[in-house]
């Protein structure tokens, strides 16, 4: 902290950009203010995107937006603008698609110089404070850039115009080529063959993962591994090679150092192949998607261990990210305090440093476990000089501590202590308690309290497939709460929009296409864990204030972010299933799971700019990527999941009884045990939520108990089986 009087920045709600609150540099929020000035002074704009659990972020702000000289250069030459990539994904992703296509690369922080209409003409992520490691150093870059506008502005100008138009050619995609269902059916299958194909040529046998360091764990392809061997069968060759793919992956990283072995849970990515060395942060998407995907583990294997890491992920979250006015908050800082440890080596204690929070001196747990020290040292590779090569350590922060990871299987660590692998289990179980406990007194990473919409909505997903799969019915209670948290304080009842931050209206920022999609599909899965029609109905709301506001009329598809934005130079669609799922992807299965659930599945003619029927929606949803999905699959692996439902038959499962009783959740828990074809599941509950749904499916309203016991009817094929009550023979008809 500094004397030094607050910039604008200070009244943000954005813990990031009040993170800068103290720089030297001149900042400005993006906004109209900076781009009134920025033209008023014919000044380039310097516009900077990161996030508050950004290392690099902190890096440069520490070598170069704290530095009184590099300030004075910024400040003079250019308006500086700084953007939370998590507010404002459009602005990042506008301008990240820029300098991908520009320099080859991308990440955080995200550093674009555009004109004063908000056109780019140069950029790249992280620049040092001097030339080094073949990279220009920031203030040469700003003299050059200077200079440039000063002698050549034209050009840069013309630039500028020149990548405008190409983005908003990008932008424009392709118009859906309404080929039949039979022409589609076959492309999505070539489609998903040609991603599974790419991806195991591209897998680590030894470690897990695709492709090699950095590692980063990216849901989408476990959801597809998962889907593609439940539409081929996990008995089949290549069902169970997916399985093998995925399983041995998440096994991997539950091992390895990226998983936090002592509070649960997962940091962003590992910097090696093996899983080990992380980048610290934590974000809760990668929780919300990660405990979906070892819940989907567990279906595939019956292997409990999957359980045990999801259940890991959701202690984590409700302890640590809960946020005090309800949901969830976005994520938790790499960077901490070192903690004092009394060890006389320790020579950077009391500075922050990158996983501080999570280090651990071998001197520090033997005096911590005594007698059970060593075999939790053997089963964690903790060593006496550290654990991390000095080469995967840049800054010198690991040095002399350990990364806790799984060296050894459970079996060899109990041979080792003499113990039934029961015992060691729990003695190491214990162990980890106690770790937690005196971790949780250490200087905590920074957490940033944002509680983003979509985030949420994901998070909303895993805790009711943790319902579903586990059996935890008090997990569905918790997403329940979380729910109505969302629709009080980010949902206008009267116009039907979604706020993606900021409560109550205040320092609102309309929701964005992702914020509707993952809250969309959360909201399903809530229906379908807990079966209360209100979020059912929410759902089919949200989905139509998501239709009017992003579709595009033109294409197909959905755009990120609304028409209405004058600061969007061009509106783009996601076309990447990366960290975080593109909109459409999760839109698409989205209207799929509706057109099941609600009727209207047939063919619908367009009324309007929108299709009227959900599954034409998708259709033309999936249509408008297909040069993507065709040519690169893999870039698009949720995707790929819709396009399997949009070329099926519709597949419902109608459980007749009250959801409470014990012989309905029994019948349910037969339709998760195992993975298989995509099923919409309803309940036929006898009061308001069986008439509003049959209201839009009329087949529902006859359905009833048999014998006043639940009873299961499952639909395919547009025709109902034999209804059951017993749940072995729904397992026999799910299997048949």
């Amino acid at each position: 902290m500094t004397d030094r009087a607050p910039n604008r920045l200070a009244a943000e709600h954005s813990p990031y950009l009040r993170q800068h609150a103290h720089n030297p540099v001149d900042w400005y929020p993006w906004g109209g203010e900076a781009f009134a000035r920025a033209r008023a002074e014919q000044k380039p704009i310097f516009l900077s995107v990161g996030y508050a659990t950004c290392h690099w972020c902190h890096v440069m702000a520490r070598e170069s937006f704290e530095d009184a000289a590099i300030a004075a250069q910024l400040n003079r030459d250019f308006v500086a603008v700084k953007v939370d990539r998590e507010e404002r994904p459009d602005v990042d992703r506008l301008y990240m698609t820029y300098v991908q296509a520009a320099t080859g690369q991308g990440g955080w922080p995200l550093s674009v110089w555009l004109t004063p209409d908000l056109q780019p003409f140069y950029g790249g992520t992280y620049f040092p404070p001097a030339d080094r490691w073949g990279r220009p150093g920031f203030p040469a870059v700003l003299g050059a850039l200077a200079a440039a506008w000063a002698g050549e502005r034209e050009k840069l100008l013309a630039e500028g115009e020149r990548v405008t138009a190409a983005l908003r050619q990008y932008s424009s995609g392709e118009a859906a080529a309404g080929r039949d269902d039979p022409a589609l059916a076959a492309a999505a299958a070539a489609a998903s063959e040609q991603c599974f194909q790419q991806l195991a040529g591209s897998f680590d046998p030894r470690h897990g993962g695709f492709g090699g360091a950095p590692k980063f764990p990216r849901a989408a392809v476990f959801n597809f591994l998962f889907r593609f061997a439940a539409a081929r069968g996990t008995a089949s060759e290549a069902g169970a090679a997916a399985v093998r793919l995925a399983a041995v992956t998440l096994r991997r990283m539950a091992e390895g150092g990226i998983h936090d072995h002592v509070g649960g849970g997962f940091h962003r990515y590992a910097v090696d192949e093996e899983w080990f060395v992380p980048h610290f942060e934590k974000m809760l998407y990668d929780q919300a998607q990660l405990a979906v995907s070892y819940l989907e583990a567990r279906q595939a294997t019956g292997d409990e261990r999957f359980a045990w890491v999801a259940r890991g992920i959701v202690e984590y979250v409700q302890r640590d990210l809960a946020a005090p006015q309800g949901g969830w908050c976005s994520a938790e800082d790499a960077d901490s305090e070192r903690p004092e440890t009394g060890d006389p080596g320790a020579e950077s204690e009391g500075r922050h440093a990158e996983g501080a929070f999570y280090l651990w001196p071998q001197a520090e747990i033997q005096g911590l476990l005594g007698a059970d020290a060593g075999m939790f040292c053997a089963h964690f590779d903790v060593r006496e000089d550290g654990n991390v090569p000095a080469e995967r350590d840049p800054h010198g922060d690991f040095r002399g501590r350990n990364i806790l990871r799984q060296r050894q299987p459970l079996a060899d660590t109990a041979r080792q202590a003499g113990l039934e692998p029961a015992a060691a289990g729990d003695r190491l179980q214990a162990a980890l308690e106690q770790l937690r406990a005196v971790r949780a007194r250490r200087p905590r990473p920074a957490r940033d309290d944002k509680v983003l919409t979509a985030w949420n909505g994901l998070m909303l997903s895993a805790l009711a497939r943790g319902c579903q799969v586990l059996g935890e019915p008090g997990w569905a209670d918790q997403a329940a709460v979380a729910a109505a948290f969302l629709r009080r304080e980010r949902y206008d009842e009267t116009t039907g929009l979604l706020t993606r931050t900021g409560a109550g209206g205040r320092h609102g920022i309309p929701g964005f296409a992702e914020d509707y999609a993952c809250l969309i599909q959360g909201l399903l899965d809530l229906y379908e864990a807990a079966f209360d029609i209100r979020w059912l109905q929410w759902a089919e709301r949200l989905q139509a204030t998501m239709d009017e506001v992003f579709w595009d009329a033109a294409a197909g598809g959905y755009f990120n972010s609304r028409a209405d934005d004058p600061t969007i130079i061009a509106r783009l669609k996601e076309d990447y299933d990366g960290a975080e799922p593109a909109p459409a992807s999760v839109a698409a299965l989205n209207l799929m799971r509706l057109a099941w659930m609600l009727g209207g599945d047939g063919p619908a003619a367009d009324t309007g700019a929108v299709p009227a029927g959900h599954r034409d929606r998708a259709r033309r949803c999936v249509e408008s990527a297909r040069r993507q999905w065709e040519s690169a699959p893999q870039a698009l692996p949720q995707l790929l999941g819709a396009l399997e439902l949009v070329t099926a038959p519709p597949r419902t499962v109608v459980i007749a009884g009250p959801p409470g009783a014990d012989d309905f959740r029994a019948l349910t828990a037969v339709i998760h045990e195992r993975p298989g074809p995509r099923r919409a599941l309803l309940a036929a509950d006898g009061g308001a939520g069986q008439r509003w749904l049959a209201g839009r499916a009329p087949y529902l309203a006859a359905m009833a108990p048999r014998d006043g016991r639940a009873t299961a009817y499952v639909c395919e094929h547009f025709a109902c089986r034999e209804p059951v009550t017993e749940p072995a023979a729904l397992r026999r008809l799910l299997q048949s």
